[in-house]
């Protein structure tokens, strides 16, 4: 496998063209979090796969750019970046926020183009259409705010308490919520592509039951896999689910052939 730098738009900076790829995994952080949380993913997976991770504006290289939002306004902006790279077969990989990006981009482009991915994977998210059960506190006070946030325990504890640092993440952090918290999901056919759901089991965000009633979004099939950790645990079982990932993608990559 040769590894070469992608000259790639804004929104997939540091993704790694493979000679010879036969699929792509556009990845999806959570909120609050850039293309970094896959770094290395790259090199885990199997010959053939490219990894394209996403940076969404208002974080890394994209600081000065104003983050969305709205999801409907995200999807505007990601649709147009990502339908030249959809040359390839593809599949998608998000995380909490990032599975909702991944799954309302896979119904518009199946709308707009009528493609879809070789696979859906979702980790560390309730099915969409369940109704919320939380409330919501991307408009909360600065310290109400972070308060929340730090219950979530998904940003570092050195962050949230340096002052400087947070001015930086403030704004983003607040956008990304805004995003899952402003979601109405709109009825829809179930999508034809699979799904794969991954799920912490000592997530108490996210239970598995929710993560099972993502069944309902696919005519194909479905699976789930339960990993040790919390709602962060593609940290902390990284490694885990890396070798769950990489048996999938070998899979896919074998109807490729």
């Amino acid at each position: 496998m040769t590894l070469r730098r992608a000259v790639g738009p804004a929104w997939f900076p540091d993704a790694q063209a493979v000679t010879g790829a036969k699929l792509r995994l556009f990845c999806f952080p959570y909120a609050g979090a850039g293309a970094s949380v896959f770094k290395g993913w790259a090199n885990c997976l199997p010959s053939g796969v490219e990894v394209w991770p996403a940076q969404l504006p208002g974080r890394g290289g994209r600081f000065g750019e104003a983050p969305h939002v709205t999801l409907d306004s995200l999807l505007d902006d990601l649709v147009e970046a990502i339908r030249p790279l959809l040359d390839l077969p593809f599949s998608f990989f998000g995380h909490s926020l990032g599975a909702l990006i991944s799954f309302e981009l896979t119904r518009r482009l199946r709308e707009e183009f009528g493609v879809a991915p070789r696979c859906l994977f979702v980790s560390g998210a309730r099915g969409p259409h369940l109704p919320r059960t939380y409330r919501d506190i991307h408009r909360l006070p600065d310290k109400k705010f972070v308060a929340e946030v730090r219950g979530i325990k998904g940003t570092p504890a050195e962050v949230l308490d340096n002052p400087e640092l947070m001015s930086t993440v403030m704004k983003p952090l607040r956008a990304d919520f805004a995003l899952a918290e402003t979601y109405r999901y709109k009825a829809r056919p179930p999508l034809s592509c699979p799904i794969t759901a991954f799920g912490g089991s000592d997530d108490r965000l996210v239970p598995q039951s929710d993560l099972e009633s993502w069944s309902a979004q696919t005519a194909a099939a479905f699976g789930l896999w339960m990993l040790p950790g919390d709602h962060f645990f593609l940290h902390d079982s990284d490694w885990l689910l890396l070798q769950v990932l990489s048996q999938e993608t070998r899979r896919l990559l074998s109807f490729a052939d």
